[in-house]
């Protein structure tokens, strides 16, 4: 899928529900700048509802390329609720981020602390979330649930549907993984100094699995006809912090390989903690994450060792050199 592009899975209300088995889909590719191609999709079904999860996610790249991700994520965001507007769609849950709140000095992080990203990628994030809740203070019949995403990692148990970047991952897991399968020579830690039990920066990781579940509960609620949702945020995460080189640790464990490790600089702005307070969604949303760092290792590892060039080759794949972490 083109970064510039948004999947749309039409589900026949019909024959399948986002809560059973699917019996009839369609996938579609459409460009989500595309204010007329969005419409065209809208007028050709019903629908009752949208995750939007389009957007541009990597940091670096926002603040190399601010005006690419403001119009990615700011005007394809305003250009998707236009539409679903015009076609009385008004349920929505939008794929938010941590980012939003920047480096916060304390964890665990609630919905309730202050709202204030270091960089493009977290400042789109947050743009997008005031647009959704002005949307909902100039027409109530709009229903709209913001959940932040801590650090999404892991893969399905089967081994067949796992995580694929294109060229130099940006996030720490699927680089760690293409160490591990011989693509990469090593992982750059941003920091070994940080006041924590190692040195190294510490995040919540959350399974896939769970954050799927979570945007489930999410569609749940929307439909929950007694529950005045509005527009709110959540959080999903684990509520539970773990280091890079935690991280690192595991997957070795996990996969049996060695990572070869190369101390950098810190990165700026960089949090040196950061970890979800999830009583919100384990409250409201009746959710809370199942899985564990050895679980999202394990299943992150299965998918990598079937499938060490992602849904490519070899010939396929960019050998670029080492990031960081």
């Amino acid at each position: 899928m083109s970064l510039t592009h948004m999947d749309i899975l039409v589900i026949n209300s019909s024959t399948g529900t986002y809560n059973g088995t699917l019996k009839t889909y369609l996938l579609l590719q459409v460009d989500i700048r595309d204010e007329d191609a969005l419409d065209a999709v809208f007028a050709s079904t019903r629908f009752d509802a949208v995750i939007h999860f389009a957007g541009l996610k990597a940091v670096g790249e926002s603040v190399q390329k601010p005006l690419f991700y403001y119009d990615h994520n700011i005007a394809g965001t305003i250009n998707l609720l236009k539409v679903m507007a015009a076609h009385e769609c008004k349920k929505l849950v939008f794929s938010s981020s941590a980012a939003v709140y920047g480096s916060p000095k304390n964890s665990p992080c609630t919905e309730e602390f202050p709202l204030l990203p270091h960089n493009p990628y977290g400042r789109t994030k947050l743009m997008a979330e005031e647009i959704c809740r002005d949307i909902y203070r100039s027409d109530s019949e709009w229903r709209i649930i913001l959940l932040r995403y801590f650090n999404p990692v892991g893969a399905h148990p089967s081994g067949y549907l796992g995580e694929d970047p294109r060229g130099v991952p940006n996030n720490l897991m699927p680089y760690v993984q293409q160490v591990a399968v011989g693509r990469r020579p090593s992982v750059t830690i941003f920091g070994n100094n940080y006041a924590t039990k190692d040195g190294t920066g510490v995040r919540d990781y959350i399974h896939v699995l769970d954050l799927a579940e979570g945007h489930i509960a999410a569609l749940r609620k929307l439909f929950d006809s007694s529950s005045n949702i509005g527009c709110e945020p959540y959080n999903l995460g684990t509520g539970k912090g773990t280091s890079v080189l935690e991280i690192v640790n595991a997957f070795e464990k996990a996969s049996g390989k060695k990572i070869p490790l190369v101390i950098g600089q810190r990165r700026p702005g960089d949090a040196e903690i950061l970890f979800a307070g999830t009583g919100k969604a384990e409250r409201e949303l009746n959710w809370k994450a199942k899985y564990g760092i050895t679980e999202m290792c394990r299943d992150q590892w299965n998918w990598a060792s079937k499938n060490p060039y992602g849904y490519g080759s070899p010939d396929s794949t960019k050998q670029n050199g080492s990031n960081s972490h």
